[in-house]
């Protein structure tokens, strides 16, 4: 699972390179080039890089649970495969790819990325109640971290999925003036709240702890 919490760290270096690439570029322009764009991929990346952390801990969770590395959960005990899947499953040589080729795609086209959503993804390979776990360690209220992962996850879409632009009634000025503001302490502030939140994650979830 170690493998998991390595692939989060190169990926959160990149967001961390992009604000980087921000301050660069922004000492070297002036005012009138706007670089918010490279603080909103920043963000984007940095709640990208959390994602296919919870994918990669719950692909090698379970598969550590079919081996008999890790209790099975009821969540896992429950997780549908084909049939196809289970002749396969009996084929020589014996492996578990059969079952990891039904865990990429059942879970292909879902985002782990909301507290909620990256609860019941840990469900299959853990019964911690995780976001209480996840708290403690960081040392906050269990609702204030997951408001603030839900606020940024909100941010994280708006860009994603509306360019950033404001509601139609801020619509009334340049197109510059309609998106929503970033700076640079924001983005920085959600790419150390996410990688807090993974490492905690890791911690409540390892076979180690």
């Amino acid at each position: 699972m170690s493998v998991a919490l390595d692939l989060f760290h190169q990926n959160i270096r990149r967001s961390r390179d992009l604000a980087a690439l921000f301050r660069a570029m922004q000492a070297q322009t002036t005012v009138a080039l706007d670089l918010s764009d490279v603080l909103r991929a920043a963000l984007v990346m940095s709640v990208s890089a959390l994602d296919l952390f919870v994918h990669e801990v719950v692909r090698q969770g379970m598969l550590e649970a079919y081996r008999g590395e890790r209790t099975r959960t009821a969540a896992f005990l429950r997780f549908q495969v084909t049939l196809h899947s289970v002749f396969q499953s009996r084929e020589p040589p014996a492996s578990d790819g059969w079952l990891e080729n039904q865990i990429r795609e059942r879970h292909g086209y879902q985002s782990f990325q909301t507290p909620e959503h990256i609860a019941d993804a840990i469900r299959l390979v853990s019964e911690v109640a995780l976001w209480n776990e996840v708290a403690r360690k960081l040392g906050m209220p269990s609702r204030e971290v997951r408001d603030t992962l839900n606020l940024i996850v909100q941010r994280r879409n708006q860009i994603v999925h509306e360019a950033d632009i404001m509601p139609d009634y801020a619509r009334q000025t340049a197109y510059s003036e309609s998106r929503s503001p970033i700076d640079e302490v924001m983005v920085d502030n959600a790419i150390n709240f996410i990688e807090q939140v993974a490492a905690a994650i890791y911690a409540v979830v390892s076979p180690t702890t």
